[in-house]
């Protein structure tokens, strides 16, 4: 049970931080896709 604590925390939480960072980056590429699809209609 210890090694799989051990597991968890050494590889969980660095696959957390990563899905939220890539969460974070997605949502900004989507604003950028916008506006640029609102720059290229004007």
């Amino acid at each position: 049970m210890d090694e799989w604590m051990r597991l968890i925390q050494e590889v969980g939480f660095p696959i957390f931080v990563s899905f939220y960072l890539m969460h974070r980056v997605e949502s900004k590429l989507v604003a950028i896709h916008d506006a640029l699809i609102t720059m290229k209609v004007s």
